[in-house]
């Protein structure tokens, strides 16, 4: 039985307290900029932040190419003139970015879990104790992102420029008939509809799986696991649909002009290589601590293929989108990706070789994967990376020339960090770490390769 001790929560609670108070100051040194728009009077927002949605003819966008420079205002010397509009979204944004990042070490734990159940896995079953507590952490980030997208529907902050009032409806000063014309997915009651869904399918999935799992311990009916792998199928259907709705939701409609198709995936991956990542480096944490004496070489030497697979399939797909845009190079598309090389080149960069070269240089090897260590390594490099990744995705169309990695990007990373450890060690102390009757745990204690 895992212990979690008074030493551990006391870390915990300290990077929460750290985090919030950070936050906190994050916020309220914001305060002068968020106030000085009051309501944020449409015609004076719009003027300043957010001129490329200013001019159409014949509904085509004329300045597809300045979109990606919307927030660079004037120029002088090399400067640019700050956007007070966008500067007040900075730490919603900033926040936001923790949560979505955190979100995808829970759901990609949930999904990785449902996977070992409809497909019957073996080598896996001494581990879904862990992979069960961290799944259940998807409700905490899920929950902190759901309330960010009502305050942006309450107009509180306009991370989303689509949520501006009037925006699709002609005639007004605000008027965009490219964001109008996807008004039938980005609308208020449709919106809040799919983020009560998420909530309910994805938390009811994670707590519906832990629920048989403890029944099962404590029953022993072989029907129970039978019943969860019926279960899990079904759930992998839903979150096929939901995982791709709900990155164009909370991220690419942030740039409401650009779309990708690949985009879901594309945030799926990254997601879920981080959620294997932590849970590769909690596997070697507990070892380390004495627990989980059935895992072996073999079973770290499996997380790390995954953790090194999918940092070849996230690259893959990263590269995939970005040369489809590059080489047609349609202003109106290049335009999203100039942003981000033109403003966040340094982070844009970093995140590419974190998320690929790393892996492939740290643990491409079958030997260096059975080595937690170097496992341990790689896994910081690619938290370190998709993180960038996420703020590079978000922060662009949010603040774009405002942004910075300060008090709330810092602050909302340790209070997450800190939240993530005390519900994911809470959750492993209220079980056995083994699943005492789960049909396919010999085969996980003996297994080798």
């Amino acid at each position: 039985m895992f212990e979690f001790t008074s030493k551990a929560k006391r870390w915990a609670y300290i990077l929460i307290v750290v985090g919030l108070v950070g936050v906190v100051i994050g916020f309220m040194g914001n305060g002068s900029s968020h106030d000085s728009h009051g309501d944020h009077a449409q015609t004076e927002a719009h003027a300043d932040g957010h001129d490329t949605h200013a001019s159409h003819d014949d509904g085509h966008h004329e300045a597809g190419h300045d979109a990606g420079h919307d927030a660079h205002g004037s120029h002088d010397g090399g400067h640019h003139a700050v956007d007070p509009h966008k500067a007040a979204n900075r730490p919603w944004a900033g926040l936001y970015v923790n949560a979505i990042f955190f979100l995808g070490l829970g759901i990609g734990a949930l999904f990785f879990l449902a996977i070992q159940y409809a497909a019957q896995v073996g080598w896996s079953a001494g581990l879904l104790r862990v992979m069960e507590a961290q799944a259940l952490w998807v409700a905490v980030p899920l929950l902190v992102i759901v309330v960010i997208v009502f305050l942006g529907l309450g107009h509180v902050h306009h991370i989303w420029h689509w949520m501006e009032e009037g925006i699709m409806v002609k005639g007004e000063p605000n008027y965009d008939p490219i964001i109008a014309g996807k008004e039938g997915f980005l609308n208020p009651v449709f919106t809040i509809v799919r983020n009560i869904l998420y909530v309910a399918i994805w938390v009811g999935a994670a707590f519906y799986i832990r629920k048989q799992s403890l029944k099962e311990d404590m029953t022993g009916d072989s029907g129970i696991w039978v019943k969860t792998r019926k279960f899990a199928a079904g759930f992998l259907v839903l979150y096929a649909v939901t995982s791709s709705t709900s990155a164009w939701d909370w991220i690419m409609s942030i740039d409401a002009h650009w779309f990708s198709t690949l985009f879901g995936w594309y945030t799926f991956a990254g997601m879920f290589v981080s959620a294997l990542t932590v849970m590769a480096m909690l596997t070697i944490y507990l070892k380390s601590q004495g627990y989980l004496e059935w895992i072996n070489e073999n079973h770290i030497q499996d997380l790390g293929k995954f953790m090194f697979a999918f940092s070849i399939f996230w690259t893959y797909l990263w590269f995939s989108q970005y040369m489809l845009y590059w080489y047609s190079n349609i202003p109106e598309e290049v335009a999203y990706f100039m942003q981000r090389f033109d403003q966040y080149k340094l982070m844009f960069i970093l995140m590419l070789v974190f998320n690929f070269a790393f892996p492939i240089l740290i643990v491409m090897s079958r030997d260096a994967k059975r080595v937690p260590g170097l496992v341990i390594m790689a896994g910081i490099f690619v938290i370190i990376g998709h993180w960038m990744d996420h703020f590079v995705m978000i922060m662009p169309g949010a603040v774009g020339f405002e942004y910075g990695v300060g008090l709330v990007e810092i602050g909302g990373f340790l209070l997450f960090a800190g939240l993530f450890i005390l519900v994911v060690f809470t959750n492993l102390s209220k079980a056995p770490l083994l699943q005492k009757n789960h049909p396919m745990l010999k085969e996980s204690k003996i297994f080798h390769q």
